[in-house]
């Protein structure tokens, strides 16, 4: 999980580089087609192709419209926001995936993971400070990605155990990369990309892929209690690589927020354990990458 955490800050880091030199359409499209170069390869070794209409099943096209709606916000906000605040915001999607289910599925949620929830949001409010003058459209389109992984993790738990993970990765890889393509002229048109910049996006699609193999790994062969909190690895990995390569230095505020953040999540995971329930644990609460 560590690994994994690694590996997605680092793409977010190669991201937020390289939509310096063109739009994040663009971003979408050129890394979707390395992307899809690989998870279709992977598809077709491992026998997971299916015809095109499992798209019709609602949960399979709900969970593509989470993943492409948050990529879409995610991605206009990483180019303007400091890597450690946006890690900090998506800390907060498994205490909101717990919550949707709550309200979606009916499933029991007790006092004192309401707490947990209830303090998790004061700590996303604290970072995002509404009304102050840190506050932005980019901070909006952070917390609108939030609440699309948050759609897309709910879906997920939905679709029917014999559509293999694997088609499921590559159809909505396959539609955020249709999706960059359709908002690239709107936002600017294509920019013949560098050598370099062709490199990086290459890299940040082995990384991610690398990343969800390791997240299975993790939640498939470790004790998922002792697993999930070690995806909060991520918010160390941004603000170390926010500050190395961008120069961003977090402010006490934003810290007293993602603490707060981290701390709720926690114990969010302690109770869910306590009462025997692994499947909320486990959500691995991923930011969107179009994959």
């Amino acid at each position: 999980m560590a690994v994994a955490m690694a590996g997605f800050t680092m793409n977010d880091a190669i991201t937020k580089v390289v939509t310096s030199e063109m739009n994040f359409g663009q971003v979408m499209l050129v890394r979707g087609v390395f992307a899809v170069a690989l998870i279709a390869a992977l598809a077709f070794h491992q026998g997971a192709m299916r015809p095109l209409r499992t798209l019709l099943v609602k949960p399979v096209a709900l969970r593509v419209i989470g993943e492409v709606g948050g990529t879409v916000a995610y991605l206009a906000a990483i180019a303007h926001l400091p890597l450690a605040n946006i890690s900090a915001i998506l800390q907060a999607l498994p205490l909101l995936v717990t919550l949707g289910a709550a309200l979606a599925f009916g499933e029991p949620v007790g006092w004192r993971r309401w707490l947990a929830i209830i303090a998790g949001f004061v700590g996303v409010l604290i970072i995002v400070r509404p009304g102050a003058e840190g506050f932005n459209q980019f901070t909006l389109l952070a917390l609108i990605s939030v609440i699309f992984c948050a759609l897309r993790d709910l879906a997920t738990r939905r679709i029917p155990a014999q559509i293999p993970s694997l088609f499921v990765t590559l159809v909505t890889t396959v539609t955020v990369m249709i999706t960059g393509a359709v908002i690239l002229v709107p936002l600017g048109g294509w920019t013949p990309p560098s050598t370099g910049a062709l490199g990086l996006l290459a890299m940040a699609a082995v990384l991610v892929l690398i990343g969800y193999q390791c997240v299975i790994m993790a939640l498939r062969t470790g004790d998922i209690s002792a697993v999930a909190p070690f995806r909060y690895t991520a918010l160390l990995w941004s603000i170390l690589l926010g500050y190395l390569v961008f120069g961003d230095v977090p402010d006490a505020i934003m810290t007293a927020g993602a603490s707060i953040i981290v701390l709720s999540g926690l114990y969010a995971f302690y109770r869910e354990h306590k009462r025997k329930r692994p499947v909320a644990a486990g959500a691995p609460g991923l930011p969107p990458d179009g994959l």
